[in-house]
C-alpha cells in the first residue's frame, strides 16, 4: 500500500461516527464505508436514475450510477498521484449522488419549488440526509452511521441556515474551513466526469453534432491530434479517442496543479490542510477550457428544445406529485404515512426524490390515469 501523505485523511485518525461502532478488521473504517454505500439501497436505485437523458430514451446513456462508478474511477487515479486515500474518494464519489432526484437536475428544481415554504431541498443536503437518516438497514441505528470523513464529504456546499442544525459536519462552512484534499478532488473529478461524458452522450443522442464541437477549444485541440494520427478514423472510435485523451488532460493537469499548490502552502497535517484555501484544483489555462466546455453543453445539449420538452414534463410531473400526496397523505406508502405525521411536506420530498425515472412515471399514472390499477 502507498504511504499516504501527511496531509491525507488517515482512517486511524478519523473523527469517528455519530454512533459508536467496534472496529471491521481487516478492512478500515473508509474501506467500512464504502461497502455500505454499495450495499444500500439508495444506491442501486441509481442505476435507474439519470444525468441528461430520462431513463426511457435509451439504455446507453448515463445513469447516476455508471456517472458515479466514473468518478470513483478518476478520483482512485488521482488518488494514487496524490498520495491520498483512495478508499475516502472511492466511498465519497459513489455516495455523493445518492439524494438526487429522478429527472435530473429538473428533478431537483421542481422539488426545491414545492419546498420553498419548508425548508426547500438540494441533492447534495438530501445525499446526507439518505446516509444519516433515511437508510434503514441497521438494528441499531437509522442511516449508513458514516465516518465525519465521509460525511463532510458528501456535503461539498451548504448554506449558513442548513450548516447551523447540521453540528460538526456543517461548522465548516460557518468557520471557512476546507474540507480534506480527499474531498476536493472528488468535487472536481466529478466535474471532469460529468463534463466530458455529457459530451459522449450528446453526440451519441444526435442532440450535438462534431461541428459544433469543434468551436470548444479543449475538444478541437483533442480531435485534431486523433485525426493526425488515425486519418481513417470515423464514428464512435473517434469520438471516443478524443474524449479519453479530454479527460487524461483534465486529470493529469489537475493532479499537477494541486501538486504545486500543495508545496506552495505546505501543510503538514489534514489539520493544517483544513485551514489553508481550497487546494485542488486545474491550472487557469485549462480551467478556463473547462469552463468554456461547460458553457457550450448548456446552450446546445441542456437547453436543446428536446431536453427542454422532456424537462418541463418532468418538472409537472414532480409537481403533480408533490401536491397529490401533500393534499391526500393517505395516497403515500404506509411508512411515509408515519412520517407524514411530524412533517408531511418532508415525508413527501424525501419519498419522491428516492423515485427512480420509471417509478415516478409509473406513480404517476397511478395516481391521475383513472384506467391504471392501483
Amino acid at each position: 500500500m502507498t504511504q499516504l501523505a501527511p496531509y491525507a485523511a488517515h482512517w486511524t485518525r478519523s473523527r469517528g461516527r455519530r454512533h459508536p461502532e467496534p472496529p471491521a478488521a481487516p478492512r478500515s473504517e473508509f474501506q467500512r464505508d464504502r461497502d455500505r454505500i454499495v450495499h444500500s439501497t439508495a444506491f442501486r436505485r441509481l442505476e435507474y436514475k439519470t444525468q441528461v437523458f430520462v431513463n426511457h430514451e435509451g439504455d446507453l446513456f448515463r445513469t447516476r450510477l455508471t456517472h458515479s462508478l466514473e468518478v470513483a474511477q478518476i478520483g482512485r487515479s488521482l488518488a494514487r498521484a496524490l498520495a491520498l486515500d483512495e478508499d475516502l474518494i472511492e466511498t465519497v464519489a459513489l455516495a455523493h449522488d445518492l439524494g438526487h432526484t429522478p429527472f435530473g437536475h429538473v428533478g431537483q428544481d421542481a422539488l426545491n419549488a414545492c419546498m420553498k415554504d419548508h425548508g426547500g431541498f438540494e441533492h447534495n443536503l438530501q445525499s446526507l440526509r439518505v446516509v444519516d437518516a433515511l437508510e434503514q438497514k441497521y438494528a441499531d441505528f437509522d442511516g449508513l452511521n458514516l465516518t465525519f470523513e465521509a460525511r463532510e464529504g458528501i456535503l461539498k456546499h451548504c448554506s449558513k441556515k442548513n450548516a447551523e442544525r447540521l453540528g460538526d459536519v456543517g461548522e465548516r462552512f460557518l468557520t471557512g474551513g476546507q474540507p480534506s484534499l480527499e474531498a476536493q478532488i472528488t468535487n472536481l473529478a466529478d466535474e471532469i466526469a460529468y463534463n466530458n461524458h455529457d459530451v459522449d452522450d450528446g453526440l451519441r443522442s444526435g442532440l450535438i453534432t462534431l461541428e459544433q464541437l469543434e468551436t470548444v477549444v479543449l475538444f478541437r485541440r483533442h480531435l485534431d491530434v486523433v485525426r493526425q494520427r488515425y486519418p481513417a478514423l470515423t464514428d464512435r472510435r473517434l469520438i471516443h479517442e478524443t474524449v479519453r485523451r479530454m479527460i487524461n488532460t483534465l486529470v493529469l493537469d489537475l493532479a499537477e496543479q494541486t501538486r504545486a499548490n500543495i508545496a506552495q502552502h505546505s501543510p503538514g497535517s489534514l489539520d493544517e490542510l483544513r485551514a489553508c484555501p481550497p487546494l485542488a484544483a486545474f491550472s487557469p489555462a485549462v480551467r478556463e477550457e473547462s469552463l468554456a466546455l461547460k458553457r457550450f453543453l448548456f446552450q446546445n445539449l441542456y437547453r436543446h428544445y428536446k431536453v427542454v420538452r422532456m424537462s418541463e414534463k418532468a418538472h409537472r410531473l414532480i409537481q403533480d406529485l408533490f401536491h397529490a400526496f401533500t393534499a391526500e397523505p393517505r395516497l403515500l406508502p404506509p411508512e411515509y404515512q408515519d412520517r407524514a405525521e411530524a412533517d408531511r411536506p418532508r415525508a413527501v420530498c424525501d419519498y419522491i426524490a428516492g423515485m427512480t425515472d420509471r417509478y415516478a412515471i409509473l406513480e404517476h399514472r397511478r395516481i391521475f390515469d383513472i384506467e391504471e390499477l392501483a
